[in-house]
């Protein structure tokens, strides 16, 4: 079945329906209609009348009140269309506030079988967008629509009071161009279709990728985000132009329609003048045709050829969607041949770029596991950078020096907006320093071409990285191969960061993840064990723990401290500063690096935030 085809078949019922429970809407939109009738009528027979019977007759009065006749005609003509448009909101204003009730109604159905898709960027495109295109094609349609039936009416029913042989000469090529126009309806429909479902699914995923643009640009994924993006924008741009080449086959039939009956109508006047048709029936009926027919039919065409096909197709998402089939008996099957078990492949989710869906953080991608670092190279070093936000704003970091050693743990503390998630971004190379250098594993921590995530590092934001896939995708999205990882790596694991409680909660590895259903402690909790499977040498956590409780957060810290590699952990208490090897200290204009014990002394700043904190590990400031 043709997309026109099928969608007027499903938009139908529920328009004859729509229109049944407002016939008495209807019929006052055909009385005042009716005098757009008499008005088109007087029009042509005025005109005639005034030919014959005045002025060729040689009485001028007769034919100046004829004419007369024509103009009260026009002013019949302007009340009715004060009426129609009166009597059109009564008819329009229903469908969209109908409509407006389905979109919330199939939102809320939506939110029953999946909260975490209620409100997403398809609900709010048929809410409102799609609703307020549906209410003004129907306008326009049922304006046009109406208008060239009273008016064609009104027109052949002055041509047959003058002459019926005119209908003989004017109707065949008028048919002729009507059928012509209509064999465009279906195709065009059918574009339109598809148009809307690439709108609705670029908006969706444009959604998807703004709510992950920090990973995304994290972890160098910005060519792989776009290529799901690419494709739905060629998708639309070649839609559009078969939308043109269709409108252009419309214009053909147009002409056809509007133009033939006049040329008709002129070849034939020899013929006609034969048969005793005067010249001023000829010069009324070319008055129908050019200021009455020939106007309201190509008004109609482009109403049917733009607005009818698009109300249909929007009109079709919000109709119940069609019955499913009955299911058909299963037919027996021979025993099937025994087959080694395949391991489940990974969801798109899982492979898309990072950032997209759920995401929020991401460090490397599958690829070769990295080696260690080499003796005497410092894990990650820093030499006299600086950095701001804009050329003339005040430095961030200024002159940094820092040296991080294989297998340290460092915490970083200072007050909010101080650095220190500018520290991190930029070890991680999502940040380029505008002085100095930052290495990492001695080379420099920059986006690699093309895009490439690091492996050397792995970065955890606040806000953990969780998508829609099985517990394990989640667990080993991180590592080279994440279908080889052994199902007793992931239980050690689980067990050292304190996730196998909530694991088993969730259905175990192979139970699928809703981020929607999660807190996001758990969230958290997730991504820490995936950085603890990760084979990245250096873990930077940018208060990637603040949701969790002091004994988890210890307990995740402590574990991600023993795993082979560099900690670099942004302190959210007090408690995380003490359990590090070396704390550096940001303080906007000079930076201390040592360890717990030794800097009270060293420096005011950090002696305020550990007083600030108290003793019982509370929260860090800002």
């Amino acid at each position: 079945m043709s997309g026109g085809e099928g969608s007027w078949g499903r938009v139908a019922p529920e328009a004859r329906r729509f229109l049944r429970g407002r016939t008495r809407t209807l019929g006052t939109l055909a009385l005042w209609s009716l005098l757009e009738s008499a008005h088109t009528f007087l029009g042509g027979y005025g005109v005639a009348r005034a030919l014959d019977d005045g002025f060729l007759a040689g009485r001028t009065g007769t034919g100046l009140a004829w004419l007369g006749v024509a103009g009260a005609g026009a002013l019949l003509g302007g009340l009715a269309l004060r009426g129609v448009f009166a009597g059109l909101a009564d008819l329009v204003e229903p469908l969209r506030d109908g409509l407006v009730r389905r979109a919330v109604r199939h939102a809320l159905d939506r939110a029953v079988d999946d909260p975490a898709r209620a409100a997403d960027a398809s609900a709010v495109s048929r809410l409102t967008q799609q609703t307020e295109m549906a209410r003004d094609s129907f306008a326009g349609l049922v304006l046009t629509a109406r208008s060239f039936l009273f008016t064609t009416a009104g027109a052949l029913a002055g041509m047959a009071a003058l002459a019926p042989v005119l209908l003989l000469v004017v109707i065949p090529p008028l048919l002729l161009g009507l059928a012509a126009f209509l064999a465009t309806l279906r195709p065009m429909a059918a574009v339109q279709r598809a148009a809307l479902d690439t709108d609705e699914a670029l908006a969706a995923r444009v959604g998807e990728l703004a709510a992950g643009l920090r990973d995304v640009v994290a972890c160098g994924a910005g060519r792989a985000a776009a290529a799901g993006v690419e494709p739905l924008i060629a998708a639309q741009a070649k839609l559009t132009g078969r939308l043109a080449r269709w409108g252009a086959v419309r214009t053909l039939a147009l002409g056809c329609a509007g133009r033939a009956p006049v040329v008709a109508l002129l070849a034939a006047t020899p013929w006609l003048l034969g048969r005793g048709v005067t010249a001023g029936t000829l010069a009324g009926a070319l008055t129908y045709l050019m200021q009455s027919l020939l106007p309201a039919l190509n008004t109609l065409m482009a109403a049917l050829g733009s607005a009818g096909t698009r109300l249909v197709v929007v009109l079709e998402r919000f109709c119940p969607p069609p019955a499913a089939p009955l299911p058909t008996p299963p037919q027996p099957q021979p025993p099937p041949t025994p087959t080694p078990t395949a391991t489940a492949s990974r969801p798109a989710s899982a492979k898309a770029a990072p950032g997209t869906g759920n995401a929020h953080a991401r460090g490397p991608a599958a690829g070769p596991t990295p080696g260690p670092v080499r003796p005497g190279v410092p894990a990650a070093e820093l030499r006299g950078v600086g950095f701001a936000y804009g050329p003339h704003a005040h430095p961030v970091l200024d002159a940094l020096d820092l040296t991080l050693r294989p297998g340290e743990h460092l915490a970083v503390v200072g007050p909010s907006g101080i650095g220190k998630s500018t520290l991190t971004a930029l070890l991680a190379g999502m940040l380029t320093p505008d002085r100095g250098t930052v290495l990492v594993a001695g080379a420099p921590a920059r986006r690699r071409p093309g895009g490439a995530p690091d492996p050397r590092r792995t970065l955890l934001p606040q806000q953990a990285y969780v998508f829609t896939g099985t517990v394990r995708e989640n667990l080993t999205h991180l590592c080279p191969e994440p279908d080889a990882v052994p199902q007793a790596r992931l239980r050690r694991a689980a067990d050292a960061l304190g996730t196998a409680e909530l694991l088993e909660r969730l259905g175990g590895p192979d139970a699928v993840v809703d981020p929607g259903a999660l807190s996001q402690g758990e969230r958290q909790l997730l991504a820490l064990t995936a950085a603890h499977l990760s084979p990245a040498p250096l873990l930077l956590l940018d208060e990637a723990t603040c949701h969790l409780d002091p004994r988890t957060e210890e307990r995740a810290e402590r574990a991600l401290a023993a795993r082979p590699g560099t900690l670099v952990v942004v302190a959210h208490r007090i408690s995380s500063a003490v359990r590090a090897d070396r704390v550096l200290v940001l303080d906007g204009t000079r930076a201390v690096c040592g360890t717990h014990a030794e800097l009270p002394a060293r420096s005011p700043l950090y002696r305020d935030l550990v007083g600030m904190w108290g003793a019982d590990g509370g929260v860090a400031p800002g």
